[in-house]
């Protein structure tokens, strides 16, 4: 059950999997800062928590896609039939 904490090509996937999302994130607010200095100030707050809030839930949604497809061991479909 814990194998991979041995195995370093499962520590070079976290390492790079966590490198991304530092990069992601530090996108994220930069491009959020960006659009909600366009907003009037009464709407800053709530668009800068929301557009974090939804990237966090989207990056996630991704992270657990990406476990389901890990884990699959019969093709989930074939191109040409």
């Amino acid at each position: 059950m814990f194998e991979w904490i041995t195995s370093p090509e499962a520590w070079v996937a976290l390492a790079t999997l966590t490198a991304l999302e530092i990069v992601l994130g530090i996108d994220n607010i930069i491009f959020l800062s960006i659009l909600v200095g366009r907003l009037p100030e009464h709407q800053r707050a709530f668009a800068r928590t929301t557009g974090l809030a939804l990237a966090m839930l989207t990056r996630l949604a991704l992270l657990f896609s990406l476990t389901w497809v890990m884990s699959l061991t019969h093709p989930f479909m074939s191109p040409f039939g």
